[in-house]
């Protein structure tokens, strides 16, 4: 059973814009959390994509502004990675004790 933060989407633009559409997504890596928010992403990203592709560009401009209003990063991805690890420490910025005994 999905999410139904995975379905947000399809919610937030109603079901008649997806009467004629089949959509299969497969995600890996990651956690729960972070696959669900990637589903979210792909099926509005997809959803904006078809509108642009085969129907007209007023109705995706209508629909990108509509996933917009409601949460930016349906569209935009959260640019944050992880901060590889340095030398010297045991992490990206933690760093190990030094003593001048």
């Amino acid at each position: 059973m999905p999410s139904p933060q995975g379905l947000r989407a399809l919610l937030i633009l109603g079901q008649d814009k997806f009467a004629n559409l089949d959509i299969r997504i497969r995600v890996k890596g990651g956690g729960m959390t972070a696959q669900i928010y990637a589903i979210r992403s792909a099926i509005a990203k997809s959803i904006v994509a078809y509108y642009a592709k085969y129907v007209d560009e007023s109705a995706k401009n209508e629909l990108r502004a509509t996933l917009l209003a409601y949460d930016r990063n349906l569209l935009v991805a959260d640019p944050r990675r992880r901060e590889p690890k340095k030398y010297g420490g045991r992490g990206a910025r933690s760093r190990f004790q030094k003593s001048y005994r």
